[in-house]
């Protein structure tokens, strides 16, 4: 699965830290709607086309999968939650409202905590949003994607660019300071110019904060195979390059918690089917962090109410993979063994990277190259933490 894929798989994510014998939530992450009303160009995800689906059982089998992976976490407070899909957007403000329930019921949810939805800017979508409010969601996460009707058809979207601009309009309305849009570059036939046209529409409207992904074809997608003959052709990063020279002075600084966590490697439990888990089992002894994944198919998971496919324990590389998603890599009990890394000093030299007294960072043109940058660091990495390993377990041998 890429990387693109499991963030946007149906997940419910925590994020916790340990003081004294006690577990402190931080963070709690909730994609947990697979359902969709048509699949789009692009998409690769864990979904499912939307039927006749009972949203009573739906909301039952989700609040006994919460409270059971909460337990077995043994958290005792949350701070951000998260729900996304699919279309979380098609669940009834009910399903959302049941869920926070059953969290405030199992452990403590903050006061102040953030909880997110995401939002595909269709007319029902926007019509319903106070509903979700008043359910309990205070932040909007907003499917945009594109500013240009014809790029929107091409990806298969249900919705135009007048439907989104209207969608962001009501969402910050009901949550200022507290919305994100999603945009997507490298679409097919988009150019630098069209690009710009498009940002500066965006930067007009968005609450300062926007979540930019790059279009990453794969077999299975409708778009795969048009795109692979050559029948439509897409830009490179030089789209990305451009917001990155023209975002700076907008001053962004409506961050998302959830993101916030989920990059600096936090732990995270999920909930719903095809969730993707990371954690340390408390509650039968564990002692290391595991990946797990949730059943996939709905109606199968739904027969088995809380059922966890598969357990995978994580090694060092993989915990740390997605923390170089953000710009600054906060590490700093390794900071000073970075210098020596033979692949970090080349991709200093390359102005790829940097390593200052706040850790290592990508610089921006190191983000626009990520993905090829993360295989050859992590592998490093990973042999680093392995040595560092040995080393201290020669030495405790020693002084035995």
């Amino acid at each position: 699965m890429s990387r693109r894929a499991l963030l946007n798989s149906c997940t419910l994510y925590s994020v916790w830290e340990r003081w004294s014998g006690t577990v402190e939530i931080h963070r709690y992450y909730s994609q947990i709607w697979p359902y969709c009303l048509k699949r789009c160009s692009y998409c690769n995800f864990n979904k499912y086309i939307l039927q006749n689906q009972n949203h009573a059982v739906m909301t039952e089998c989700l609040q006994k999968e919460t409270q059971t992976l909460l337990q077995l976490s043994q958290v005792s407070r949350i701070s951000s939650v998260f729900f996304g899909g699919g279309t979380p957007s098609l669940a009834q403000p009910s399903t959302f409202a049941a869920v926070l329930e059953t969290v405030s019921k199992h452990t403590r949810l903050s006061d102040d905590a953030e909880v997110t939805l995401e939002v595909n800017p269709s007319p029902a979508g926007k019509d319903r949003l106070k509903d979700f409010k008043a359910a309990g969601v205070n932040r909007f996460s907003i499917g945009v994607q594109s500013l240009n009707d014809g790029h929107l058809r091409i990806l298969g979207r249900d919705h135009d660019s007048q439907h989104a601009l209207w969608t962001v309009s009501e969402a910050r309305m009901l949550c200022p300071g507290r919305v994100s849009v999603d945009v997507m570059f490298a679409l097919p036939g988009q150019s630098v110019k069209s690009w710009e046209t498009e940002l500066k529409k965006l930067l007009l409207v968005c609450d300062d904060h926007v979540s930019l992904y790059q279009l990453t074809l794969e077999r299975g997608m409708q778009l795969f195979k048009p795109v692979d003959s050559g029948e439509l052709s897409v830009p490179g990063h030089c789209c990305y390059v451009q917001f990155s020279t023209r975002s700076p002075g907008k001053g962004w600084n409506a961050v998302s918690e959830h993101n916030i966590g989920y990059w600096r490697r936090c732990q995270y439990i999920g909930v719903g089917p095809g969730a993707h888990g990371r954690f340390v089992p408390l509650a039968v002894g564990g002692v290391q962090r595991e990946a797990r994944t949730q059943t996939l198919e709905p109606d199968v998971w739904i027969r088995e109410r809380h059922g966890t496919r598969r357990r995978i324990q994580l090694n060092h590389g993989e915990v740390l993979n997605l923390g170089m998603e953000r710009p600054e890599f906060p590490e700093a009990d390794l900071q000073q063994n970075f210098g020596v890394l033979e692949n970090v000093q080349e991709l200093q030299a390359g102005a790829l990277l940097i390593l200052n007294d706040r850790g290592l960072q990508c610089s921006w043109e190191g983000l626009a190259l990520l993905d090829s940058i993360l295989p050859t660091m992590l592998l490093e990495l990973e042999m680093f933490f392995k040595k560092q390993y040995t080393s201290r377990k020669t030495d405790l041998q020693r002084d035995r």
